[in-house]
């Protein structure tokens, strides 16, 4: 729909959410969205803000990954982890938390192997926890190994960050093969 052609601009601003109204809206159906699954994955554990949802989205796309959401993730279709996709949504498969394939490897912001030191090649489940309560013993439990990214301050990054640099890493090391993934 483009404003002023299909609908009215008060009409637009009435359901925006933005301060600024869109001049096009795009309408999809949810069931349209890609599903399925990728070699490597983002696996968000009750990761409940919808920008960080959105940025891992459109990271997911950058390095050819799929993501998978369990119970209590913020809505990927919300308007702000939409915006945070910036479209990317519209080509990433997204599946459920325990349906992916592969070696799991837990995020964890201290006490991991460092993630430059794992063979990262082959199908490989990323898996992140919630921003302030990170991955609650029984997740940890059913991964394969868990991995931290060396930092030199005392904080851990944010849930986007360390998923993005782990996909990053990954693509590093593993390479483009189709067989190696990325």
């Amino acid at each position: 729909m483009v404003a002023g052609e299909d609908v009215t601009p008060e009409l637009l601003a009435e359901v925006s959410t933005l301060a600024h109204a869109p001049r096009v809206l795009g309408i999809y159906r949810r069931d349209d969205l890609p599903r399925g699954t990728r070699p490597v994955t983002l696996a968000l554990w009750r990761v409940a803000d919808p920008g960080n949802v959105g940025t891992l989205v459109r990271s997911a796309d950058a390095f050819g990954a799929g993501i998978a959401l369990s119970p209590g993730c913020a809505d990927p279709t919300g308007p702000k982890a939409l915006r945070a996709s910036m479209g990317a949504l519209f080509r990433v498969p997204i599946g459920e938390f325990d349906e992916e394939a592969g070696r799991r490897i837990a995020l964890v912001p201290h006490g991991g192997t460092p993630l430059a030191e794992l063979d990262l090649s082959g199908e490989v489940v990323f898996v992140l926890g919630a921003e302030r309560d990170g991955l609650p013993t029984e997740v940890l439990a059913r991964c394969d190994v868990q991995a931290s990214i060396p930092q030199q301050g005392g904080e851990s990054l944010n849930v986007a960050m360390a998923g993005t640099i782990a996909l990053y890493e990954r693509a590093r090391t593993a390479g483009s093969d189709p067989a190696g993934g990325v």
